[in-house]
């Protein structure tokens, strides 16, 4: 794995992150003591993440989902004095 002080890291930035997100990780080191490890991240490409319905048939919501505790929540407002 390459090893890159500070200041030659900070001049070749650009070129350095784009070999570590091809697969060519490198540390950077200050004064020859080795600091950080730069290398790719594991994520998902863009657009290849699914993320509605994940659950899909996991969970059921009932039919009356939009109406549950109306009945407590009027009782609710109703005793409330103005």
């Amino acid at each position: 794995m390459r090893t890159v002080n500070i200041h030659e890291a900070k001049t070749h930035l650009s070129r350095l992150v784009e070999a570590a997100a091809k697969g060519e990780p490198f540390i950077i080191a200050k004064s020859g003591k080795p600091l950080v490890k730069v290398t790719a991240l594991d994520a998902p490409v863009a657009g290849k993440i699914k993320r509605l319905g994940f659950m899909a048939g996991q969970i059921a919501v009932p039919d009356d989902f939009d109406r549950m505790g109306s009945a407590e929540i009027e009782r609710l407002f109703d005793n409330v004095s103005t």
